[in-house]
């Protein structure tokens, strides 16, 4: 290769990152804005606190689950109570040796997932483009970046370091790297319990596309992360799967949780506050909110009626017309409407799209978004679906090969995505909670 090649090279590349550098700078200074100076400035919420400006509001809910594994280790008690052995160690111990360096629990929390969702979004953007070209990449980047649950890659959750690892490990298979894939897939199970569906994802993978033995080695080299943390709990709390026996705080009991789908469905419905309250469940306790049956009828029709009569309507009106219902939606839904369309958009939705895909991505990627979403449905609980779901890259590259197709609706639905990251980012430095 000759210098101006050499050239030529160093700009493309250069140039091809400024793409995913410049989503994860943009993400950033949204999800931060909306955190340290929007949400100190609003009224006080009926629920929740007026946040300080400060590192605190990066540091509530999960993170303090990991502030108290990194600072005091891990503490379980097999009594069906909320123990922080249920969080991986991955991340706690990343901080760990980050605050051994002299930086505060907040400032190394807050590195390591960051500089992790970056390198998520490098690895991604060009896993993508070798495969499915730059566009998708473009695309499925952006999503990766500003859909809601992205807020949780700005503070002190897993989201980013899992994301990384996952990728890399798919993106390490796809190109027969098995050593890097046995590494990068056991820092993954080493760091969420949804690391698991890489193991399966991996060997069915190898199974389909006829791969040779070391590619089976490396699905199983995969569970070593997995194996070394049921280590640490066989040593230090005598049980192997204590990690397990830990998830009932949060989950009491295995399987498809079909009545909190239920609950979750029928609240989107008729609204939460009726199904909650009892016109459903006391049919002589009335409607609480009888606006809300109402709104979202309309809201169905509308939706619908733009659908059936779409070759009628010129491209811009369909347009405008869709943003009207999308946003008439946002401005009749609360928190909690939000958090259950949320949930069922990532994983129905995602789900969807993933299938209608699947002749166009490859097998590691179909069958690990798949393995990924059965472990949620399986995991017996709907609590933070959207934000667990939004951790199996292959849903959001379903996204962004959907969005590409149809680019207009795409950058509509990059600012909804937008509205909702925002309103997410005030109600955690708020102290609410958003999944």
């Amino acid at each position: 290769m000759d210098k101006a090649q050499i050239v030529i090279t160093k700009f493309l590349w250069k140039n091809d990152f400024l793409f995913p550098a410049g989503m994860w700078f943009f993400s950033r200074i949204l999800i931060w804005t909306a955190m340290l100076l929007i949400a100190p400035n609003l009224p006080s919420p009926s629920t929740g606190i007026t946040p300080p400006f400060g590192w605190e509001v990066f540091d509530a809910w999960d993170s303090m689950h990991y502030r108290a594994i990194a600072t005091s280790d891990y503490e379980f008690v097999n009594d069906g109570k909320q123990h922080n052995l249920a969080f991986f160690p991955l991340f706690p111990l990343s901080i760990w040796v980050l605050m051994k360096l002299g930086l505060t629990f907040e400032v190394a929390g807050l590195l390591v997932n960051n500089l992790a969702f970056l390198a998520a979004l490098c690895c991604l953007y060009f896993w993508i483009k070798e495969h499915y070209g730059i566009k998708i990449a473009q695309w499925a980047t952006a999503v990766v970046s500003l859909y809601p649950a992205a807020m949780f890659t700005g503070v002190i959750y897993t989201e980013g370091l899992y994301l990384f690892l996952s990728t890399a490990a798919l993106q390490a298979f796809d190109r027969q790297q098995y050593r890097w894939t046995a590494f990068w897939g056991a820092m993954a199970t080493a760091t969420r319990p949804t690391g698991i569906a890489l193991i399966p994802a991996f060997a069915i993978a190898a199974w389909k596309e006829r791969r040779a033995p070391i590619a089976y080695i490396a699905a199983l080299a995969s569970a070593m992360g997995l194996l070394v943390f049921s280590l640490y709990c066989a040593i230090r709390f005598h049980d192997p799967l204590a990690f397990i026996a830990a998830q009932r705080g949060w989950r009491p009991s295995l399987g498809f949780d079909w009545q909190g789908w239920l609950n979750m469905l029928m609240q989107i419905a008729v609204g939460p506050s009726n199904w909650q309250f009892g016109w459903i469940q006391d049919p002589s306790g009335g409607i609480k909110d009888p606006w809300y049956p109402l709104l979202f009828g309309m809201i169905v029709s509308s939706g619908y009626l733009l659908w059936r009569f779409r070759k009628n309507w010129s491209s811009l009106k369909l347009i405008y017309g869709f943003y009207a219902v999308v946003i008439f939606l946002l401005i009749v839904a609360n928190e909690q409407l939000i958090n259950n369309l949320l949930n069922t958009l990532m994983v129905l939705g995602g789900s969807y799209l993933l299938w209608c895909s699947r002749q166009q991505l490859t097998a590691v990627t179909i069958s690990y978004g798949f393995c990924g979403i059965g472990l949620l449905l399986a995991s017996g609980g709907t609590i933070s679906l959207s934000r667990l779901a939004y951790g199996i890259v292959p849903l959001n590259i379903a996204i962004g090969v959907l969005l590409s197709r149809h680019p207009c609706q795409g950058y509509l639905s990059l600012g909804l995505f937008v509205t909702l990251l925002t309103k997410i980012a005030v109600g955690f430095a708020q102290e609410r909670w958003v999944g």
